[in-house]
This record gives C-alpha cells, structure tokens and sequence, in this order.
C-alpha cells in the first residue's frame, strides 16, 4: 500500500500529534487528528477535493527504551483523507 504523505505519530498525553518537517496536525482523538490533518494539508497548499493516503508510522522514540521490544512497531496507520 503506497501512501503519498508520510507522517510520524506520537501521543504527548492529551494528543495524537501527527507530523513531518512540513505538516503538523493534532487531536484528543484519532477521528480530530484527521480532521486537523485535512485542514494542516489545505494550510500546506493542497487543493480542495485532492484525495490522499496518508501513513503514520509512531514515532517509538517517545516510549521508553525497555518496552520497545514488546511491541516493534506499536502504532501504525493508514488513512484516505480528503481536503
């Protein structure tokens, strides 16, 4: 599965924050961070009505070093948004 947009995804506690160096969206929920994400990628200079496959990979360096091998990838997702 191809995505067009590749973003890392993290959790600061009271968020799902999903970034790269050049798009940044956030959400106490995964249904807000797609909604933010749709309006970061209007923001970014994508045209209303374009369809795209985002990926976000988690970002493990934010888990703490011990439980990183009990669950090599712990969240990832891929998501179909329109902007």
């Amino acid at each position: 599965m191809k995505s067009d947009l590749d973003l890392k995804v993290s959790h600061d506690g009271l968020r799902w924050i999903a970034a790269n160096g050049d798009i940044s969206a956030s959400g106490r929920s995964l249904p807000e961070l797609d909604a933010d994400l749709a309006g970061a990628l209007r923001r970014a200079g994508y045209s209303a009505g374009t369809r795209l496959r985002v990926f976000m990979g988690f970002d493990m360096t934010t888990l703490p070093e011990w439980t990183r091998q009990y669950a090599p990838h712990y969240f990832n997702r891929c998501v179909d948004v329109e902007v």
